[in-house]
């Protein structure tokens, strides 16, 4: 049976094991999930397998297709970063360029008119803000649409568990980035270009 529900993928992780960023994303995701989509997850240990990104070679890995392809397919995207050094870590950055590949299709170049909900942790809050507006500025280049509420967790002063054990209000504002990616999705109702994929590189929900 067709699964008529949106794609929400999401993109984010650090190297070594789970995260607060990689905490993050999963509570965004699972609220999108309770709005009616269906998510797919690109962790760290997912990112970390792609190799840097080579914008003049052709030649692509089974793991950096697995991206693309899921990215062709979804209805919207939510992109997790800690703020390194007051920026987007290259770690998620490297997955972001890939999609320079998308750049030629012709139903949706890049990410045009795609809802992109944005998450930044980091130790500090001028780390956390200085990384959304880097996210921003991605999304925009990819002709995307940040949703108008993107969350800041400042690790220092809350903790964020994916296991429950996360402040209310920070799980509240990482739910209200996963909802309003669902929302905008349905109701643009946007048509992906591709069937999704089977991967092996990604946790579905």
């Amino acid at each position: 049976m067709n699964d008529d529900r949106p794609l929400i993928v999401g993109i984010g992780g650090t190297t070594g094991g789970p995260s607060s960023t990689e905490s993050a994303l999963r509570i965004a995701l699972a609220a999108a999930e309770a709005a009616g989509a269906r998510t797919m997850l690109f962790d760290g240990a997912a990112l970390a397998l792609l190799p840097h990104y080579n914008p003049k070679s052709p030649a692509r890995t089974a793991e950096e297709r697995a991206l693309v392809e899921a990215v062709r397919a979804a209805a919207g995207l939510i992109v997790a970063s800690p703020g390194y050094h007051g920026n987007v870590s290259g770690l998620v950055k490297n997955a972001l360029d890939l999609l320079e590949d998308t750049a030629r299709d012709t139903c949706r170049p890049y990410l045009s008119d795609m809802p992109v909900g944005l998450i930044a942790t980091a130790y500090g809050w001028q780390a956390t803000g200085s990384t959304i507006a880097a996210l921003r500025s991605i999304a925009h280049a990819f002709r995307g649409w940040p949703t108008p509420f993107a969350a800041a967790i400042n690790s220092r002063e809350t903790k964020c568990d994916a296991d429950g054990a996360s402040a209310p209000e920070i799980v509240e504002q990482l739910s209200m980035v996963g909802r309003q990616v669902v929302d905008f999705a349905l109701r643009h109702q946007m048509a992906p270009l591709h069937e999704t994929p089977t991967l092996r590189f990604a946790t579905t929900g």
